[in-house]
């Protein structure tokens, strides 16, 4: 996407990108977009399951810190290749330079079927559970709560955390309906108040009276420890998958390129301090909960549904009034999560839907406030559809994979562009090139790999379901076929 040449809007002195888009967002706010991505609800939720999975709390560590170092490996990766290729559509331009539209709509159509908007309905619904535990939200009666559509799906059981987390859904919608400023002030206000409050759950757990740093030994496996079949290689890449889970939504501001003032300089920029300020506040975080919870607690809590860890920690340190503030900044950080995940995506619909490859009136730019209005719509009806029915976690994690395989494909795009692209201005070249992208791409094809040899149903579900989009690719391809 590159600017229209000497075209400009009447009230603006921004020149319009390819379909009306106006680049109004700057460095800062894109970093607090990608941060805002990645600081949802796994912060304060995946230690103590990954703690049970190693058994350990230094191997706990040890893997936030090798998702951080993988998942910066990726943003580096992707750096190069956003600086090379800068406008609306983010992943959608990117494999459509690399690998042609077919894969393009694949990842675009995975992202809008399942994978982003499953993801913002997941996210939404966990602001709605921490609301519903503040505010004691209405529940239908038993009897309404048993009817289900097939016996699979439940769309009255707890129906008031259902209704509110649909409202919620659809007010953040709206307030990116009425521009990209406004989503970004969102994203801005949000991402720096819940930074400020895991600022100050770290150092209340730091200061801890009760806390220990015998807790954090042994750095590496416990004695006596016992792991599953592939022992503690399988240990650590269930653990993995947590945290890779927790830092997810590094790659949504890609997706921003046609409302960011010099994309080429900015979008990179805000992917490696974005992401490396993440990796810094998780192993914080992470180091602080350890120090107050000796392992075999957080083992407890990962047994039970409804517990927090970091609700617990800070009861556990001072009581029940500091966990009422965690269960706060849970719900802050949830819902700034919430608005930068349904932020970005429309903006590839929208490219899609210009290229003939979505639906028609995804195409649309609003008039006056200049946002992907349609596509925002869509995309929030069809995440609050996922609400309703209950069914987003097992979506999420039948095809979780599949975002590996879209991750390792985008930096291997960096060893294909140096080829096709070989004289093209890079205003970031990748450090550590071939070694960083390299890595990357290993490390995504082997837990594809694993996650096939694991879970094989849950993979075999999740490609048939990004597979759904074949059927509409061949029909819009038909109706305007590739040039």
């Amino acid at each position: 996407g590159q600017p229209v040449k000497n075209e400009k809007h009447q009230h603006d002195t921004e020149p319009i990108w390819n379909g009306g888009l106006l680049p109004r967002l700057g460095l800062m706010t894109a970093i607090m977009v990608i941060m805002g991505n990645m600081i949802g609800s796994g912060v304060f939720k995946k230690a103590a399951p990954m703690s049970a999975s190693v058994q350990s709390a230094g191997l706990m560590l040890l893997c936030w810190l090798i998702a951080g170092i993988i998942s910066l490996f990726g943003a580096l990766s992707n750096a190069e290749v956003s600086g090379l290729i800068a406008g609306p559509g983010g992943f959608y331009a990117f494999f459509k330079k690399m690998y042609g539209r077919a894969f393009a709509f694949l990842f675009c159509w995975s992202s809008f079927s399942v994978l982003q908007s499953a993801s913002i309905a997941s996210i939404a619904y966990v602001f709605g559970q921490s609301a519903n535990t503040l505010l004691g939200l209405p529940r239908l009666s038993a009897s309404w709560e048993s009817i289900s559509i097939f016996g699979v799906f439940f769309p009255f059981e707890n129906f008031g955390v259902k209704v509110f987390t649909i409202c919620t859904l659809l007010c953040v919608t709206m307030a990116n309906y009425f521009g990209v400023i406004f989503g970004g002030i969102i994203a801005n206000i949000s991402t720096m108040l819940k930074l400020l409050g895991i600022g100050v759950l770290i150092v209340l757990g730091l200061a801890a009276g009760n806390g220990s740093m015998d807790n954090i030994l042994p750095l590496g496996p416990a004695s006596g420890a016992e792991y599953g079949d592939l022992g503690l290689f399988g240990a650590m890449f269930a653990a993995l998958l947590g945290a890779f889970w927790a830092y997810d939504g590094w790659n949504n501001a890609i997706s921003l390129g046609g409302e960011v003032r010099n994309p080429k300089r900015n979008i990179p920029l805000a992917l490696v301090i974005g992401v490396a300020g993440v990796v810094g506040v998780y192993m914080l975080v992470n180091f602080a909960y350890a120090y107050v919870m000796p392992v075999d607690e957080m083992k407890a809590l990962a047994a039970s549904d409804n517990s927090i860890i970091g609700v617990e920690v800070m009861r556990k340190a001072f009581g029940n009034g500091a966990a009422q503030f965690v269960a706060i900044l849970i719900l802050l950080s949830t819902f700034g999560a919430m608005n930068c995940q349904l932020m970005t995506p429309s903006r590839m619909y929208f490219t899609m839907a210009n290229d003939g490859l979505f639906f028609k009136a995804a195409a649309k730019c609003h008039p006056k406030y200049h946002t992907p209005s349609t596509a925002l719509l869509m995309q929030g009806c069809w995440a609050s559809f996922l609400v309703l029915t209950g069914t987003f976690d097992q979506l999420t994690d039948t095809v979780i994979f599949a975002s590996f395989i879209f991750y390792g494909a985008s930096a291997f795009g960096v060893f294909v562009l140096r080829r096709s692209m070989r004289d093209a201005h890079r205003p970031y070249r990748v450090h550590g090139y071939p070694f960083v992208p390299a890595i990357f791409v290993l490390f995504c094809f082997a837990l594809v790999i694993v996650t096939i040899i694991q879970q094989p149903r849950e993979a075999i579900i999740g490609l048939v379901l990004i597979f759904t989009g074949w059927p509409f690719y061949f029909y819009w391809t038909r109706r305007r076929p590739e040039a």
